[in-house]
């Protein structure tokens, strides 16, 4: 199948569960961002997204999307390094904000990965999976924000977090422009179009021509 055994399909399949990450990432931020607003919310949130078999089917397929993310990106890193030295994840037309990160695309997302084990290990670990377990723990599952609170008193937690973030903003950053190569949507007008959209300006009569 041409999306198992070829260059192009693995980039496909990179493209595809990239996009699901970063939307995921995004809504995922967007949750965690009502505990600072609205801790009750936050909290109720929590309950809504506990051992329920809706949120356990969701963290399943988060899961299979990682892990192929994960392995699709080891086998197009080891191809790229022998086609093109360490020029893994060359991407021709990029904002200049991504040429960093270009080049340390997978030391990026190895970093990205250890920050998701701490995160999981704090969180996931003490809240949904002892609610699946059945185990009675101090401290209520759902209680999402005292959880918070517990993690981000230690002082490691904040250096922990900050250098996750920024490797993840990297990662993504990149990821996304990549992404529309590998679907075919890197060319002179969308892309334009697309970069002055997200950086809140009109797109030029050129671009608009598509001349």
């Amino acid at each position: 199948m041409w999306l198992f055994n070829s260059s192009v399909g693995r980039k496909f399949v990179m493209a595809l569960t990239g996009a699901f990450l970063i939307v995921f990432v995004t809504f995922h931020c967007l949750m965690n961002a009502v505990a600072i607003v609205w801790p009750a919310a936050y909290n109720s949130i929590c309950e809504f997204l506990g051992a329920n078999w809706y949120a356990l089917i969701g963290s399943l397929v988060i899961a299979v999307f990682v892990v192929l993310h994960i392995v699709y990106a080891s086998i197009l890193t080891i191809q790229n390094q022998k086609a093109r030295g360490k020029q893994a994840y060359a991407v021709s037309k990029r904002p200049a904000t991504v040429e960093w990160s270009s080049k340390n695309m997978y030391v990026l997302g190895v970093v990205v990965l250890a920050f998701l084990a701490v995160h999981l290990i704090q969180f996931w670990a003490k809240m949904q999976l002892q609610e699946v377990r059945g185990v009675d723990t101090e401290f209520p599952p759902a209680a999402g924000t005292l959880f918070l609170q517990l993690a981000f008193e230690q002082p490691w937690t904040l250096i922990v977090y900050a250098i996750g973030f920024i490797a993840l903003w990297f990662h993504l950053n990149h990821g996304f422009w990549s992404m529309f190569q590998s679907v075919g949507w890197d060319n002179s007008v969308w892309m334009p179009r697309l970069k002055n959209c997200l950086l809140y300006t009109s797109p030029s009569p050129r671009d608009i021509s598509g001349s």
